[in-house]
């Protein structure tokens, strides 16, 4: 299972995913052309919350004729000396993995997987249901760093999130994630983040997309 290693930055438009979409660099960076997909994510649980109860999150990702099954577990604390990401701040560390799936909430039917073996686990045979979605415009552009050539990925999402008929209203997320956690390409995230950092607009996010709708959801019961 991999260890997701992201920087996470959050705005309250999208001024600052604009300049990011156009920008050659980022730092001592070059980005790549920029490729736009719709996205639609759905997050699953079943009614009585067994996913969220062991701090798990199922996420499914349509992309065109693509579905994608993806568990995402709870944060891996980052050590109080670690340099570059204050406490609640930009760098976030937490297990991932994913597997393929299909559109329909039918685990019997998708492909075997480990995913799908740790997700059946989790539910422990609770039926599941769709609790969330994000239909979202993402951005994407290669990271690359002189000598170590491709060292991640810049996302610019925007997104509009839903819970059944309830509208939770816009986000505009700016993520940079590392291919590999390799020492190097760490320090690399540090100086990257910090040139995220000073992008107008931008802000630092301890909170992920999902942390978020909640929020939002508890806010308006």
């Amino acid at each position: 299972m991999k260890t997701e290693i992201e920087a996470r930055f959050s705005s309250g438009d999208a001024a600052p995913l604009d300049l990011l979409t156009e920008r050659p660099t980022l730092g001592e960076a070059s980005l790549g052309p920029p490729s736009t997909f719709a996205e639609v994510d759905r997050y699953l649980d079943t009614a009585d919350r067994r996913l969220a109860a062991a701090r798990w999150a199922c996420r499914l990702r349509t992309r065109g004729d693509d579905t994608r099954l993806s568990l995402k577990g709870p944060p891996i604390e980052t050590a109080p000396d670690a340099p570059g990401d204050p406490a609640g701040g930009w760098r976030h560390r937490r297990p991932e993995i994913e597997g393929p799936a299909t559109p329909a909430i039918a685990p019997e039917a998708w492909p075997s997987s480990p995913a799908l073996d740790l997700l059946d686990q989790l539910r422990d045979g609770g039926q599941l249901r769709e609790h969330l979605r994000f239909d979202q415009e993402r951005t994407e552009r290669a990271v690359v760093l002189g000598t170590q050539g491709h060292i991640g990925t810049l996302t610019l999402d925007r997104v509009a999130m839903s819970a059944g008929h309830r509208d939770l209203g816009p986000l505009h997320v700016v993520e940079l994630e590392l291919d590999e956690p390799s020492d190097d390409r760490l320090a690399a995230l540090d100086a990257l983040a910090g040139a995220l950092a000073d992008v107008p607009g931008l802000i630092p996010e301890p909170r992920s997309k999902l942390e978020r709708a909640l929020e939002r959801m508890a806010a308006h019961r």
